[in-house]
């Protein structure tokens, strides 16, 4: 019997003074809208770094990986960075995988990132 995936939900989830995002479930087809709309809004919101928090993110398709490339772009158009908590699992090597992980800043744990995180000016 298939393990039914838990629902999808975005969540604030700030990490070391910097603004972030925490995400639940699958992003795909149906979800990355709201999961695109979420990013935008706390780029355009806040300075400094984002925190992409996937630790309980189930499914990333190629959506949702693209939202993630024009988030980075976005913030990088003003030298801010996406930082993004991805423990080893099926998400993290769909950015193995599609040749993209050296691009990012990926981290295993929130301890990790929060240790990565310069506070914004």
């Amino acid at each position: 019997m298939a393990r039914k995936p838990n629902p999808f939900g975005i969540r604030e989830a700030p990490l070391n003074g910097a603004p972030g995002l925490a995400v639940r479930g699958e992003i795909d087809l149906l979800t990355v809208p709201s999961f695109e709309s979420a990013l935008d809004a706390t780029i355009r919101d806040t300075t400094g770094a984002v925190v992409l928090d996937l630790c309980d993110a189930e499914f990333l398709d190629s959506g949702g990986l693209g939202a993630i490339l024009r988030a980075r772009a976005l913030l990088a158009r003003e030298d801010r960075a996406l930082v993004i908590v991805c423990p080893p699992g099926a998400v993290r090597r769909l950015f193995e995988v599609a040749g993209i992980a050296d691009l990012l800043f990926l981290y295993a744990s929130r301890e990790e990132a929060s240790a990565a995180l310069v506070p914004a000016d």
